[in-house]
């Protein structure tokens, strides 16, 4: 079964608490699956390297980015049955024992509605360097983490001992109901590699789907023997940053895709539609994508 998602009003000042909730309730009532999140704290005035390696700054929106970390908390109070995610954390920017501890205790808020963890190195220089981290060792550093996270959730006490992270023997609760899946959001060959190592789930976007299926096929083809294949959940993005537009009936004809691929899920990105200029807005955006769900359903 192909699951379908939103991501949640994260970018850009007309976000607010009360637009996240009632976000999120009609998201609720119309049949979606997931609700999730992004990672970026700072806008670059003075930026090194392209924008996701494609472009020479990053989207205006991006002025103000609400903490993931702190809105999946908070919409796991406003919602009983949608799953929680992450599309995408960036390593970098956080350390694994801490962040261990945060995304379990989202899980424990949310009654076990934590359901996958996306990762990925990140783009950022500037992000990077402002968390004290060296950017240039952001793809080593993320080889150690999926596996220092997961000993955090392991049986106490926990330990991992690393080229980047020192962890124990220490005591660490809670723990969250069940293990998330892990999801990469990482594109290189060597990202490519890691994927199949260390990850549950891939997390491409933009490609046609039979792109997808051709590099999931690459990627399980150096699946480490005894582990279940790498699934896919696909990002859909309303308006892309570059501003490119699809229309709901070209995003409803790319879920029905997604469906016969047999994919994992759909995420629907929403964050960077122009039109979206008020709370009213924002709602009127989820209102029109009820095709979207239709077509995930069957």
């Amino acid at each position: 079964m192909t699951t379908i998602g939103l991501t949640l009003p994260q970018l850009g000042t007309v976000v607010s608490a009360s637009l996240v909730r009632d976000f999120v309730q009609q998201a609720d009532e119309m049949g979606f699956d997931s609700l999730w999140v992004q990672d970026h704290f700072l806008y670059s005035l003075d930026q090194s390297g392209d924008y996701g390696g494609s472009a020479a700054s990053q989207p205006d929106v991006y002025r103000s980015v609400w903490a993931p970390t702190e809105m999946l908390a908070a919409v796991a109070t406003w919602t009983e049955r949608l799953q929680l995610g992450s599309s995408i954390l960036v390593g970098g920017n956080h350390w694994p024992a801490q962040l261990a501890n945060r995304l379990a205790t989202i899980d424990r808020i949310s009654n076990g509605r934590l359901s996958v963890v996306g990762l990925s190195v990140g783009w950022s220089e500037e992000e990077h360097r402002a968390v004290g981290v060296d950017p240039r060792t952001r793809g080593k550093r993320m080889d150690e983490f999926v596996p220092a996270l997961r000993a955090c959730w392991g049986d106490d006490p926990v330990e991992y001992h690393g080229t980047f992270f020192d962890i124990g023997p220490a005591i660490m609760q809670p723990k969250p109901t069940r293990i998330p899946r892990f999801m990469s959001g990482m594109y290189s060959k060597a990202g490519l590699a890691r994927t199949a190592r260390d990850f549950d789930l891939w997390n491409p976007g933009s490609i046609p789907i039979s792109n997808v299926v051709a590099l999931l096929d690459d990627i399980n083809s150096v699946r480490p023997a005894g582990k279940a294949p790498v699934g896919a959940i696909y990002r859909l993005a309303q308006q892309s940053t570059a501003g490119k537009r699809m229309s709901v009936e070209e995003m409803t004809t790319r879920v029905a895709e997604c469906v016969a691929a047999d994919l994992d899920g759909v995420i629907v990105e929403t964050n960077f539609c122009s039109e979206i200029t008020t709370s009213a807005a924002w709602l009127d955006v989820l209102s029109k994508l009820e095709p979207l769900v239709d077509a995930a359903k069957g």
